[in-house]
C-alpha cells in the first residue's frame, strides 16, 4: 500500500493560505487608496492649520 505524502498536503495548504492572504492584502490596498484619497483631501485643508500652529512655537524660541 502506498504511503500518503503529508508533505504535499502541507505544502498545498500553505499556498492556500498564502494565495488567500495576499488576495485580502490586495483588497485592503485597494480600499486603502480611496479611503488615503479622501484623507488626502482633508488634510489639505487641515494643513494650513497645522502649519500656522508650529509658526508660534519658532518665533517664541
Amino acid at each position: 500500500m502506498a504511503k500518503p505524502n503529508y508533505a504535499f498536503e502541507k505544502r498545498q495548504k500553505e499556498l492556500a493560505k498564502k494565495q488567500k492572504k495576499q488576495e485580502k492584502l490586495e483588497q485592503r490596498k485597494a480600499a486603502g487608496q480611496h479611503d488615503t484619497e479622501l484623507e488626502t483631501e482633508a488634510e489639505t485643508d487641515i494643513e494650513p492649520a497645522a502649519a500656522e500652529d508650529t509658526q508660534p512655537s519658532a518665533a517664541q524660541d
